[in-house]
């Protein structure tokens, strides 16, 4: 029995295509929606009272971000993001997060520049202090948020967009920050010293290489769990080295 999508998010009276979207993004980023399952737009009308036009539009929205694959006469069916996949988009938001803090340095008023600095202050505490990861995270994407104020309005529009696809993945964010070791605030606080000398080259190097770290530890513990690659024609073994295989009547 196909169970009931929980419209809860949306409220009864803003139910547009976003607002759907939005509250069916929320539900796959926190494994609510598992990949594989499908989204009906007979569930998505019946579920949040709208007409199929904005089921489709929302599906749509979804299928731009990345996070449902559709299918004529079928629907849409939640994404199944490979290990690649989350490399490529890490490697695109590192650079575009790069270019956020470098026109932070360059273009942000003192005003600005003196409550990024606070909001890092803020963030150091909470690691420091054992904050859950989800406040962490949501501490380093206002952070960036700002920054990227000071980007213009395709740069903004390019980086919300990557954004929202990555975002799919934090709950592998989240083990990468609960797991021993330094984490990525060494660069943080490379980040902070930058911008508070207005050094917009390192403050752009902070940046990718926090994005960076993120990278290697979501790849890497995506892998634990069990690769999601893309399947592809095994290579050839070298004749040389290759081992043999026995055959049934020299086991016994």
């Amino acid at each position: 029995m196909t169970r009931p999508l929980d419209p809860a998010p949306v409220e009864p009276t803003a139910n547009g295509a976003e607002e759907v979207a939005e509250a069916l993004r929320i539900r796959i980023q926190k494994s609510e929606l598992l990949p594989g399952e499908w989204l009906r737009e007979s569930r998505l009308c019946a579920d949040f009272d709208i007409g199929r036009s904005i089921a489709r539009r929302a599906l749509q929205a979804l299928a731009d971000d990345g996070l449902v694959e559709l299918e004529e006469h079928r629907g849409a069916r939640v994404a199944s993001t490979t290990v690649e996949e989350v490399f490529d988009l890490y490697e695109i938001r590192a650079a575009l997060y790069g270019l956020a803090a470098r026109f932070a340095c360059l273009r942000a008023p003192d005003t600005t520049i003196r409550h990024i600095l606070a909001e890092i202050d803020r963030l150091l505490a909470q690691a420091a202090e054992g904050a859950p990861a989800e406040d962490i995270i949501a501490t380093s994407e206002s952070i960036f948020s700002e920054m990227a104020e000071a980007a213009s309005p395709d740069a903004r529009k390019m980086i919300a967009s990557v954004r929202r696809k990555t975002r799919f993945h934090f709950s592998y964010v989240a083990l990468a920050l609960n797991a021993d070791g330094p984490g990525p605030y060494q660069h943080w606080r490379e980040v902070r010293a930058a911008l508070a000398k207005r050094d917009a080259s390192a403050a752009a190097q902070g940046a990718r290489a926090i994005l960076y770290f993120m990278q290697g530890e979501v790849a890497r513990i995506m892998l634990a769990h069990g690769p999601r690659v893309r399947e592809s024609a095994p290579l050839p073994q070298n004749s040389a080295t290759a081992k043999p295989r026995r055959s049934t009547a020299s086991r016994r």
